[in-house]
C-alpha cells in the first residue's frame, strides 16, 4: 500500500496519547510498539470504514455497527473482515468505546486486532470521543511548537556557523550535530570535499512505519552486503554518493533534492545553487520531523559559501579591483571579469529608498554581481550577451554595448536612457532607440540642477501655469480652459512669471530654455 497522505503537522506518538491520565485509555491488543504514530482521530460506525479513511487515523467506534449475531459470537469472521479493512486503509489504531452499546470489548475483536497487528485501545465510559480527538490535536500542537523551536534554533546556529573561520566545515559540523548523523559536501566531480559528524556505519534502525516487510528487506540487504564482503558503512557511503549524483545539475528537469534509505540509514541529497555542481549529502540513523527544513537551510548557506569558490568570479573581481586601484587601465583588467562587450544598466526603484539588498537582487536578476549603489540609482555592469529585461518594481536605462575603454561613455548613455524611461513612464529604455535630442547633451543631474536654479522664483501654481501656457503655444483662451480659470487670470500669472524671472517671454529662445527647465523640473 502507498504511504498515506498525512497533514502538514507532526504525528502524535500513540504512547503519548496512552500516557494521558485524563483520558484513561488502555491498550488491550496489537503490538506494543512505542514507534506507532497517529496523524488524526476519526469517528465512524460504518461496518466497512475503508472508503472513509485516509490512513494514519486513530479510528474511534462504540460498536454500533456490530450485528447482533456478532455480539453473541456466532459471526467471528465479521471482526476479521472489519479489522483487515482498517489495516488495508492504513489505519494506525482502533479505539473502542465501552459506552453506551457495549460493556466490554468483544473478545473476537481483540483476537482480530492481535492477528492483524492493529493496536486496540479501550476507551472508558467517562471519556468521550471528542475528548480523545481534542487530546490528539493538543499533542499535535505541542509537537508542532517543539518542531518550530528546534528548527529556529538550528537556523540560528547554522547562520552563526557560516560567519566563523572555515565556514563550510563549521556549517557541516553544526548540521551533523542537529540531525545526529553525518553531513558531507560533494564537489562538482563527485568527490567528497568536506564532511563532519559521525561517519555512517549502516547500523541505523529502519523506519518503524515500514513494518515487517521493511525489516525483511533490511535483513536481505544485510545478507547481500555480507556475501559481497563489504561493510555496511561502505554501502551507505556509496548509496549517498549515488544519490548525490542524481541531484547534481545535469540539465532541465534535474531534481534539487532526493531521499533514500540504505542499510537502515536515512539518506538525503541537496543540490547547491544553480549549476554550481556542489551537492550536500546527509546520512542519519533516523529522520525526525523538521530535518528536511534544517538541511535545506544548510544547503542555502553552503550555496552562498561555495558559489564564489566554484566559479572563481569573486577572486577575479577582487584582482580586477586591486589592479585598478594600483593604476591599471580598465581594458587591462576587463578580461578578469569575462570576455566580450558590456552593457551599463542604471536602475531606479519604484519604491524609494533603495537598499543594498534590493540592489543585489537587481544584479542577480540581470545576471551580474557587478553592482554599485549610489543614492537612489543602482548601476550594474552586465555582459553584452545577456539582454536586460524589464524588472518588476524598477525603471531601467540600458547603454549601447561597449568595450572597457568606453565604460565611462556607456555610463552616461545609461543615465540618459534612465531619464528617458522616467519621462515616458517606460519600464526600460535602451540607448539608441530614439533619435538624438538636445537633452542627451546634458546629464540628468546637470539638467535638474539647472531647472531648479532657473525656476526657483516661481511658486508651484505659477510654474504649472507657465508650463501649460508654453505647451499650448501661448494661447490665453486654451490655457484658461485647461486650468479652469479666467483668461485674465492667465494673463496676470504669466506677467507675474515674467517679472519674477526677469525675462521676456515673447523671446522664442527664452521660451525654449524655460520649456527645457520645466520638463526636467517635473522630476
Amino acid at each position: 500500500m502507498p504511504d498515506p497522505a498525512v497533514p502538514p503537522t507532526p504525528p502524535v506518538a500513540l504512547s503519548a496519547l496512552l500516557a494521558r491520565e485524563d483520558l484513561g485509555l488502555r491498550q488491550i491488543a496489537g503490538p506494543q510498539d512505542t514507534n506507532t504514530v497517529i496523524h488524526w482521530a476519526h469517528t465512524s460506525e460504518m461496518a466497512d470504514p475503508y472508503p472513509y479513511l485516509l490512513g494514519g487515523e486513530l479510528l474511534l467506534s462504540a460498536g454500533v455497527h456490530i450485528p447482533e449475531a456478532a455480539r453473541s459470537g456466532s459471526l467471528g469472521d465479521y471482526f476479521d473482515d472489519y479489522v483487515s479493512r482498517i489495516v488495508a486503509a492504513g489505519g494506525a489504531a482502533l479505539g473502542f468505546g465501552l459506552a453506551p452499546v457495549h460493556d466490554t470489548v468483544p473478545r473476537a475483536l481483540v483476537e482480530a486486532c492481535d492477528t492483524y497487528g492493529l493496536p486496540l485501545l479501550e476507551v472508558p465510559p467517562q471519556t468521550t470521543f471528542s475528548g480523545v480527538a481534542r487530546a490528539v490535536w493538543q499533542l499535535m500542537a505541542q509537537a508542532r511548537h517543539a518542531e518550530l523551536r528546534r528548527v529556529t534554533e538550528a537556523q540560528q546556529s547554522l547562520a552563526a556557523a557560516a560567519s566563523r573561520p572555515d565556514p563550510v566545515r563549521a556549517v557541516l559540523r553544526q548540521l551533523a550535530q542537529r540531525i545526529g548523523g553525518w553531513a558531507v559536501l560533494y564537489g562538482p566531480e563527485g568527490a567528497e570535499s568536506a564532511s563532519a559528524g559521525r561517519a555512517p556505519d549502516g547500523q541505523g534502525p529502519e523506519a518503524a512505519s515500514a513494518g515487517r516487510a521493511a525489516e525483511a528487506t533490511a535483513a536481505g540487504r544485510a545478507a547481500e552486503i555480507a556475501a559481497a564482503g563489504r561493510e555496511p558503512g561502505d554501502v551507505v557511503r556509496g548509496a549517498l554518493a549515488e544519490l548525490a549524483a542524481v541531484v547534481r545539475p545535469s540539465g532541465p528537469g534535474t531534481p534539487t533534492s532526493a531521499t533514500d534509505t540504505a542499510a537502515g540509514t536515512h539518506l538525503a541529497a541537496y543540490a547547491l545553487g544553480a549549476g554550481q555542481g556542489f551537492v550536500l549529502g546527509v546520512a542519519a540513523p533516523h529522520r525526525d520531523t523538521g530535518d528536511h527544513t534544517i538541511a535545506s537551510v544548510a544547503a542555502v548557506l553552503l550555496s552562498l559559501l561555495t558559489g564564489e569558490h566554484q566559479s572563481g568570479s569573486g577572486a577575479a573581481r577582487s584582482s580586477a579591483l586591486v589592479r585598478l586601484l594600483l593604476g591599471a587601465e580598465p581594458e587591462a583588467v576587463a578580461p578578469l571579469l569575462g570576455s566580450g562587450g558590456w552593457l551599463v544598466v542604471h536602475g531606479s526603484p519604484d519604491a524609494q529608498p533603495c537598499d543594498p539588498v534590493a540592489a543585489a537582487a537587481l544584479g542577480a536578476a540581470l545576471g551580474s554581481p557587478l553592482v554599485d549603489l549610489a543614492r537612489d540609482v543602482v548601476r550594474v555592469l552586465v555582459p553584452a550577451d545577456r539582454e536586460p529585461a524589464p524588472q518588476p518594481g524598477w525603471t531601467l536605462g540600458v547603454s549601447a554595448p561597449a568595450t572597457a575603454r568606453d565604460w565611462p561613455a556607456a555610463d552616461t548613455q545609461a543615465a540618459r536612457a534612465l531619464s528617458r524611461a522616467r519621462a515616458t513612464r517606460a519600464a526600460l529604455h535602451r540607448h539608441g532607440t530614439h533619435r538624438p535630442a538636445l537633452t542627451d547633451l546634458l546629464s540628468p543631474g546637470e539638467a535638474e540642477a539647472h531647472a531648479r536654479a532657473l525656476l526657483a522664483p516661481l511658486t508651484p501654481p505659477l510654474a504649472e501655469t507657465l508650463r501649460t501656457w508654453l505647451s499650448l503655444h501661448g494661447s490665453w483662451d486654451r490655457t484658461a480652459v485647461a486650468l479652469a480659470v479666467h483668461r485674465n487670470t492667465v494673463r496676470q500669472r504669466i506677467a507675474r512669471c515674467a517679472a519674477l524671472l526677469g525675462t521676456d517671454l515673447d523671446d522664442p529662445d527664452v521660451r525654449m530654455e524655460l520649456w527645457f527647465a520645466l520638463r526636467h523640473g517635473e522630476r
